[in-house]
C-alpha cells in the first residue's frame, strides 16, 4: 500500500493550531496541486465535535475561496482535528494561515445562521448535524491560541 505522508507525520511533535504544506503534486501537463494541513486543535488532545466541525466545513468552503485563489476543496480530517485544503498552484503557508485566520474570525464574529450554505435536506447529506454555536466557540478558541505557519514551533501569523 502507498505510504501516505499524513500517516507518517509524528503527531506528537506538531503544535496546533497551524498550517503545514503536506505536498505539491505536478500533473502530466505541468499543473501544480498543493495540499495543506489546516490543523485547528492538538492531535490526540482534543477533537472538534462533529456538528461544529461540519458547520466550520461548510463555512470554510466559501470563506477560503473568498481569500485564496485556486481552492479546489477543503475537507475535514476524520480525527476531527482540522482540514485538508487542496489548491491549484502554490500559496505560502503564511498566506494560507492569514486566510484561515480571517475566515475563523469571520465565523467567530460575523456569521449568522443565514450565512451558512448547505444546511437543508436538499443541499447537505447530514443537514441535521450542524451547530453554529459550536463553530463560533471553536473558532474563538482557536484564534485565541494564534495560528502558526510553522507546525513544529509557535511562530504566529
Amino acid at each position: 500500500m502507498a505510504k501516505v505522508e499524513s500517516f507518517i507525520l509524528d503527531h506528537t511533535k506538531v503544535k496546533a493550531p497551524y498550517v503545514r504544506l503536506i505536498t505539491e503534486e505536478h500533473g502530466a501537463k505541468g499543473d501544480l496541486i498543493s495540499n495543506y494541513d489546516l490543523r485547528l486543535v492538538q492531535p490526540n488532545e482534543n477533537a472538534i465535535p462533529t456538528a461544529g466541525l461540519h458547520t466550520i466545513e461548510h463555512l470554510l468552503a466559501g470563506l477560503l475561496r473568498d481569500r485564496l485563489t485556486g481552492v479546489i476543496d477543503c475537507s475535514p480530517f476524520g480525527c476531527r482535528t482540522g482540514f485538508h485544503l487542496i489548491t491549484w498552484g502554490q500559496h505560502s503557508t503564511t498566506e494560507v494561515a492569514i486566510a484561515l485566520k480571517g475566515a475563523l474570525d469571520e465565523i467567530a464574529n460575523k456569521i449568522t445562521w443565514a450565512d451558512v450554505q448547505g444546511t437543508d435536506i436538499y443541499s447537505c447529506g447530514n443537514y441535521r448535524d450542524h451547530s453554529l454555536f459550536s463553530a463560533k466557540q471553536w473558532s474563538k478558541d482557536i484564534l485565541a491560541q494564534g495560528i502558526s505557519d510553522q507546525p513544529f514551533e509557535r511562530h504566529l501569523v
